[in-house]
């Protein structure tokens, strides 16, 4: 053992000494690579992200401390095309030996590749980093720079260049700041009265405040912050060019004296510029062209309608109701002139989806000195849209499919924006498990469905409801219905859906949604094909069946007769004395479950779900996300019955068309949060806390509203539905339960380009609680249930194809409570009980 560690000992040794070498292969004997950068202020090292990213040369990036993208430049050869030819004349037989074996062409393709092959390692590694002075001098200014635009007025900024005799250098920048600028007195001159009225309202919320550290940023801040205010009350022709600042550091020790500035507007002349007082604006006119087009541009209109101060015209007829129009429109006739109307219009027509981007126009009134005349140009889009997709897949219980999507977009469906969509799926495959008929079709699985979806762009509801949720907030309506029907899929099931919902977003963070209603119903038409489906379970009856003598070890029991008869029997009121306790629990448990996913399903549901999303836009690396919803079932339904004196069933629940309606209270907790840590490292964490607790006309939650623990989203050293409940050593193939904690924790990095790495550690489980299952392995009882959480670690790898993630992940089951009383750590952290994630985008 020891003469195998000191044998790999000194080959990590050879190869760290051959990299050393190999490193600076390219630096030319007058050059210097860098290989260190060192920014001391004031005598103290700093290493942010944000200093480092002033400085314009660093070094090669590393891998582990290695080098790894300059080691692969290094290997790409110089002058590689007149290298080829060298290799050709260096045998003097080998240039006619090929020239006689490969035609011309085929020994240019040789030479292309090799010269391919070349600049493939140019293009995937890194060029040395040579010291350039100049660039340094530069890194200097940048530092200088940044420190005086935070205040360090005084800052001095020097660098030193260490040069070693292997062609190696290290930079060392030196920055004393000096003492820091506080800002002192802040004094403003406003020419015109009216901004100078405008600007007393709006200063107490100024950027620019007393005692406060000089920092040019606040400035630029400040600049826009004043501008957009007085944009949004009125001042139509002001912009940040009117706001100058006047910093006064002399003979003030440390102190900044600012003055605000802000001018008259200035108007041009042929051959002067005057100024004026800035005045108020108001919209005098707003007009809306419904069908604009380039080639329309200088015909006579057709039609025009006058609606609450709007001014409506078409070159044909109109086909929208003036309300339609006008409610996705901010710029009112009478209003005083607001940019954030403009804004919030653009946004609105946009989302109708009916338009191409609007263009919207101000124009001054002649023989006005303050109104102003809008006018917003639509373009509609073409009413009908085909859509149209296609899949062909292999899966667990098909050897071959294809499915096809058409789709139908209608727009513009009762003249008031409103977009229908119908879509439907057809799909066929081949079993793998085919019926042994002759008659079988060769394609024996399929599914049909349809999906009918409008959308209204405002509040469907016989009440006004702006006050409440004001136009602003981007209201919509949606209504669907669905249905869809599989053969030899599972249990073969039929299901039926609609939905009627409200959504709303109160600014760009936070969104609302509200499901009025959510209706399911799901009927199962194969209820004899369960334990083919599900086999797992039948495997554990037909071991009972034959360790009782029920039947004949070499026989299996037959799939349904058979397996129902046997639950009969072995449920009898008395219980067969052949059959032990442990057997019996096992076959309760089959059974319950059998009749849970065999049953018929009927959900009427309400829910509220807000989203508060932090992130300001796609490549935002540091923010949080807080997601919760509130979900009720079967109210209305039991509330129904009862008034109606249905009658329950033998199992004590009323049934609504002859189906037992779930009745349940669903809450789901969920945050993200991530730290920027710089250098691209992110840190990324997620905490989820899901409950249905049913009651009522329920004893359990529908399979389709549980939760389940693993898979690539969840704990990845477990397999999607594999994990839970609790400690229990569950038989099925799809664990669920109705209680779920989770929490993720990842750091993410990137090792080059668009190649990033990954390491996480992931906890949670699902339990039992408040329903109908009595294992007190997989229950929820009390904090003591909390020894139960499993915990899987790991790492993966990312590629980042810009549009979308690639995602591979391995998951080690570092904490296994299946263990139960056993010690539950580390027992099967290895590769050969690893599991392995395939996924899109990053889990959370």
């Amino acid at each position: 053992m020891k003469k195998q560690l000191s044998k790999i000992l000194f080959f990590l040794l050879l190869i760290s000494y051959v990299s050393s070498c190999d490193s600076v292969k390219r630096v030319a004997e007058n050059e210097h690579l860098l290989i260190n950068n060192t920014v001391l202020v004031n005598n103290k090292k700093v290493n942010t992200e944000t200093i480092n990213n002033l400085l314009y040369q660093k070094p090669n990036r590393k891998i582990a401390n290695i080098p790894l993208r300059l080691y692969i430049y290094n290997l790409a050869r110089n002058n590689k095309d007149s290298l080829f030819e060298v290799w050709l004349d260096k045998s003097p037989k080998r240039r006619a030996r090929l020239t006689k074996r490969l035609s011309q062409k085929q020994l240019d393709r040789l030479k292309n590749s090799s010269i391919g092959f070349n600049n493939w390692l140019r293009k995937t590694g890194e060029a040395p980093v040579i010291i350039d002075e100049e660039k340094t001098q530069k890194s200097v200014k940048r530092l200088q720079d940044y420190y005086i635009n935070n205040g360090w007025f005084d800052v001095k900024t020097t660098f030193d260049v260490k040069k070693d005799e292997d062609k190696r250098a290290s930079i060392k920048y030196q920055v004393k700041t000096g003492e820091v600028f506080i800002i002192d007195s802040i004094s403003e001159k406003v020419k015109s009265p009216v901004v100078d009225s405008l600007y007393q309202n709006i200063k107490r919320a100024a950027l620019i405040k007393a005692n406060e550290q000089y920092r040019t940023t606040n400035f630029e801040k400040e600049r826009s912050r004043i501008s957009s205010e007085l944009r949004n009350s009125g001042v139509y022709h002001f912009n940040q060019d009117y706001i100058t600042f006047e910093i006064d550091t002399v003979g003030t020790n440390k102190k900044v004296n600012v003055g605000i500035q802000i001018q008259n507007r200035a108007i041009k002349t042929q051959d002067s510029i005057r100024r004026e007082p800035f005045k108020i604006f108001k919209i005098k006119d707003v007009k809306i062209i419904t069908d604009y087009t380039f080639e329309n541009r200088k015909k006579p209109f057709q039609d025009s309608i006058f609606y609450n101060g709007y001014k409506l015209y078409s070159y044909n007829k109109i086909h929208y109701r003036p309300e339609a129009l006008t409610d996705a429109i901010f710029v009112n006739p009478g209003s005083v002139f607001k940019d954030l109307d403009r804004t919030r219009t653009y946004r609105h027509l946009s989302e109708l989806r009916t338009f191409e981007y609007p263009d919207i126009k101000y124009d001054t009134v002649a023989n006005s000195d303050d109104e102003l005349i809008t006018t917003i140009k639509l373009t509609p889009l073409k009413k009908f849209s085909l859509g149209f997709s296609g899949d062909v897949s292999q899966s667990d219980i098909q050897t071959f499919g294809f499915s096809l999507n058409p789709s139908l977009q209608i727009r513009n469906v009762f003249r008031g924006a409103e977009i229908l969509e119908v879509s439907a799926i057809g799909s066929i495959g081949a079993s793998k498990d085919k019926n042994k008929l002759e008659s079988e079709p060769f394609f024996d699985i399929n599914e049909i469905g349809v999906d009918l979806k409008l959308t209204i762009p405002r509040l469907f509801s016989p009440f006004n409801t702006e006050k409440i949720i004001p136009k602003y907030m981007s209201p919509s309506t949606r209504m669907s219905i669905a249905t869809t029907s599989q053969t030899n899929i599972g249990l073969d099931k039929q299901t039926f859906s609609g939905t009627f919902n409200y959504n709303w977003y109160p600014n760009k963070k936070v969104s609302n949604k509200l499901d009025l209603f959510n209706a399911q119903y799901v009927r199962n038409l194969n209820v004899n094909n369960y334990f083919d489906v599900y086999q797992n379970s039948f495997s554990s009856l037909n071991q009972i069946a034959k360790d009782i003598n029920y039947i004949d070890s070499d026989d299996d029991l037959d799939i349904s007769d058979e397996t129902d008869a046997f639950l009969d029997y072995a449920l009898n009121p008395v219980t067969p004395s052949e059959i032990s306790d442990s057997q019996l629990a096992i076959i309760n448990s089959i059974d319950e479950r059998k009749d849970r996913l065999t049953e018929d399903n009927l959900i009427l549901s309400s829910s509220f779900s807000f989203i508060n999303d932090e992130r300001t836009n796609l490549f935002d690396d540091d923010f949080s996300i807080f997601r919760f919803k509130l979900e009720l079932a079967g109210n209305l339904l039991a509330n129904t019955s009862k008034l109606l004196g249905l009658k329950k069933n033998s199992d004590n629940r009323y049934e609504i068309f002859n189906v037992a309606y779930s009745q349940y209270i669903k809450t789901e907790f969920d945050y993200i949060k991530h730290w920027d840590l710089g250098k691209k490292n992110v840190l990324a964490m997620r905490s989820f806390l899901g409950i249905a607790i049913p009651y009522g006309n329920s004893t359990s939650i529908p399979f389709s509203k549980s939760f389940f623990g693993g898979g690539p989203n969840d704990n990845r050293a477990w397999t999607a539905y594999s994990l839970g409940p609790g400690s229990s050593k569950s038989i099925n193939e799809f664990n669920e339960a109705n209680l779920k904690i989770a929490l993720n924790i990842e750091q993410r990095f990137n090792i080059f380009e668009k190649l990033n790495g990954a390491i996480f550690l992931d906890t949670g489980n699902i339990w039992n609680v408040l329903d109908n299952v009595e294992d007190d392995n997989a229950t929820f009882s009390d904090f003591d249930s909390l020894k139960d959480i499993a915990v899987g670690s790991g790492f993966g790898l990312r590629y980042d194809f810009s549009f979308f993630v690639f995602r591979f992940d391995i998951g080690f089951k570092t904490y296994d409570p299946f263990y139960q009383e056993k010690n539950r750590w580390f027992n099967d952290y290895n590769f050969a009980n690893a599991v392995y994630n395939i996924g899109i985008n990053y889990p959370f």
